[in-house]
């Protein structure tokens, strides 16, 4: 049977993962700006088209690189868009599940608060990625072009795996609006909504064996029928 183009999507949803390693290969300016031309066809509110999108290479991933190990530590995260004030119950246990298949992919012990500290900060040198993506809205949309800008980021990683490139969601690096506004020159009607690391995985490195679970239908589906 010929592969349909369902067939086509729902391998790439479930094939698709985070890489949290990556190889210094750069990904060619063709394949990126190919990957991004497709992304541009994401829909958006009245086809308003809200993103704009920083893509670093080469130096300027290590200068963003060395701006982040200089500025975490020492500022508070401010993000343009405010982050969970708590997770609870189904949210809770979800998070806690990913967090532990993590820390265990790599051997680090739930009580090794140092160790852990050590792998959260790889969010910031990108997990060694080449290439960082800052993807911004237009402060007037408010929420609903941060939810055009999600749609956006979901056809970038869709791309991304159908052409072989590893990538890396990141709200993390969007917890620094004022060190990207600086080093990226962003005016500051462009709010921050995530960062997404990118280039090829490292396969071989334990860290990018897991993968995590999804909810069933019945859990996130109500039906109403009458």
């Amino acid at each position: 049977m010929s592969t349909t183009a369902f067939e086509t999507l729902a391998r790439l949803l479930d094939e698709r993962w985070t890489c949290r390693q990556f190889l210094p290969d750069e990904v060619p300016r063709a394949d990126v700006e190919r990957l991004l031309t497709l992304a541009q066809r994401t829909p958006s509110w009245c086809n308003t088209q809200p993103w704009r999108v920083e893509v670093t290479r080469g130096e300027a991933t290590a200068r963003l690189r060395a701006a982040y190990a200089e500025h975490v530590m020492a500022h508070p995260q401010e993000p343009d868009f405010a982050f969970p004030a708590a997770y609870t119950g189904v949210q809770q246990q979800r998070r806690r599940e990913c967090g532990f298949q993590l820390y265990d992919s790599v051997g680090i012990a739930k009580e090794d608060g140092e160790r852990r500290l050590e792998q959260m900060l790889r969010n910031f040198e990108f997990f060694d990625a080449p290439h960082v993506a800052v993807v911004t809205t237009e402060e007037e949309l408010g929420t609903y072009g941060a939810i055009d800008c999600g749609l956006w980021v979901n056809a970038f990683l869709l791309g991304a795996q159908a052409l072989g490139i590893a990538a890396a969601p990141q709200a993390a690096l969007a917890g620094y609006p004022s060190l990207l506004r600086e080093h990226l020159g962003l005016p500051e009607y462009r709010k921050v909504v995530v960062g997404i690391s990118f280039g090829y995985a490292d396969l071989d490195h334990p860290v990018n064996g897991f993968r995590t679970s999804r909810a069933d239908l019945d859990d996130v589906v109500t039906w109403h029928d009458a």
